[in-house]
């Protein structure tokens, strides 16, 4: 049985500038079907790092004659780059299974089934034992009625058997099967957060998240929080440093754990010795870097050099309405004034567009973010990702006035508000970063910063010209 996962040819701008992941979620599956059918054989087509463009990559697939072909699809914004991989494996390798997976097609399960002859199986939820599980069955010609989690059609209709329950234990799970893309590894960076010439890699210490924005995607998918060891995400970030040179780690946890699993993390890092050859970046909740203020300076003599802080609305009942419970203002000042004595970067996450947004809320979180002072502000529109209660509730009432799945990337604005057209929202989208980016003062303290970080990244924004790029976009 031969299984060729692609990473498709992405063709997008990125607001946080140059930028090549590895293919984490593939190799995740890659690394579990390796362990459980060792008669596999498995490659991992990266569209990016070896430069194969849309042209090339029927023949390309071709050439690796596989029986089963798996893109990526993991966010509803590359949905469309999935679906024409599966497109183009139907006319060039006809006689191979198409299988999808990730957050957007999980949701929509039904509907791509039912929609496009192509795709053959849905994997829903996580799926590295249903992909194997199914791997298996087709290598045999078995009967995959009895696959948890995985959808499909049977005579003429779309069946979707059973969900399969979470995964208990991550730490039974093998390290993610970066030997696939060994000759890539130099190739991966973020050169916004590490600098130029950075090998970059993920690192995952845990699924799912214990809070339930109304917007988020993330723990409708992956359920409540269930983290690694301390020890086995150190094992695993040293044995990627140590074996592929990757010195930039992006935790790509949606719940970072702080208190003791955090402090066993940062320990586990300084003893090894590599806390000054490595640095990484995560993402977390104002309220806990708070809680856990006494942790921030070990943190940053571990290596965390950047922090994505996700910033509750200034308005209360908006943020009732997200489900938003963080600590509010003081909090988030709080938690940026933390981070900066440490010298740890904070860029601070905040969206707009809720249904009761006017151009003067949307003027008080850009005045918001002013007054909390992140290194660097990210706004976002408010995005119906499917799956999400949001969705449902826009898809029921009419809302939604987007429907190309490549503009759900928070940045298009998809819905209007109450008072605001869908183009206004847009609109303010762009004043909200001319007013922030655009103040001289803030860019000569970002460029003039303490920090090297701050005023590389400051450097970095301004040759890359990020606002000429946003609003070209529009």
């Amino acid at each position: 049985m031969r299984i060729l996962f692609v990473e498709p040819p992405l063709e997008s701008w990125f607001i946080m500038g140059k930028y090549m992941p590895p293919p984490f979620g593939l190799l995740t599956l890659a690394a579990y079907l390796e362990r459980e059918s060792p008669d596999a054989e498995i490659e991992v087509l990266d569209c990016q790092a070896e430069g194969v463009d849309w042209s090339t990559l029927g023949d390309r697939m071709r050439r690796s004659n596989p029986d089963v072909i798996a893109p990526s699809g993991l966010s509803t914004c590359n949905a469309y780059a999935a679906l024409r991989v599966a497109d183009i494996a139907r006319r060039d390798c006809p006689d191979a299974k198409t299988v999808l997976g990730g957050q957007h097609f999980t949701a929509l399960a039904d509907e791509t089934l039912n929609e496009i002859s192509s795709v053959d199986y849905i994997v829903r939820g996580e799926g590295e034992i249903t992909f194997s599980k199914l791997a298996g069955e087709l290598s045999r010609g078995g009967d995959v009625s009895k696959i948890d989690g995985l959808s499909y059609r049977q005579g003429g209709a779309v069946r979707h058997n059973p969900d399969r329950p979470q995964i208990a234990d991550l730490n039974s799970l093998p390290y993610p099967a970066y030997h696939y893309v060994k000759k890539h590894m130099s190739k991966y960076y973020f050169t916004l957060m590490a600098g130029e010439g950075i090998p970059f890699a993920i690192v995952e210490g845990s699924r799912g998240c214990h809070h339930n924005c109304s917007y988020c995607s993330q723990w409708q998918y992956w359920g409540k929080r269930r983290g690694k060891t301390p020890k086995r995400v150190a094992d695993e970030m040293d044995y990627i440093h140590g074996k592929y040179g990757s010195k930039f780690f992006w935790l790509t946890d949606d719940s970072i754990g702080f208190d003791r699993e955090m402090e066993e993390l940062c320990d586990e890092i300084i003893e090894r010795g590599v806390s000054d050859e490595v640095c990484w970046f995560i993402q977390a909740r104002c309220d806990e870097v708070v809680r856990n203020a006494q942790l921030i300076p070990k943190m940053r003599k571990a290596g965390a050099i950047w922090m994505l802080l996700g910033m509750d609305p200034p308005q209360e009942t908006i943020s009732r309405e997200f489900n938003r419970a963080g600590g509010g203002r003081d909090v988030a000042k709080k938690a940026v004034d933390l981070l900066r004595e440490n010298s740890i970067f904070s860029q601070g996450t905040f969206i707009i567009g809720s249904r009761s947004d006017t151009v003067e809320s949307i003027n008080q979180v850009v005045a918001y973010a002013d007054e909390v002072d992140p290194d660097i502000a990210t706004f976002m529109t408010l995005t119906p990702f499917p799956g999400t209660s949001l969705y449902a509730e826009a898809k029921e009432k009419g809302w939604i006035e987007v429907s190309n799945w490549s503009d759900y990337d928070m940045i298009h604005a998809i819905m209007p508000t109450e008072n605001l057209s869908r183009k206004e929202v847009q609109k303010q989208l762009y004043e909200a970063y001319r007013i922030f980016f655009g103040s001289w003062k803030r860019r000569r303290q970002g460029i003039f910063s303490n920090n090297p970080i701050t005023r590389r990244t400051y450097i970095y924004l301004m040759k890359e010209a990020m606002l000429a790029g946003l609003r070209s976009l529009f």
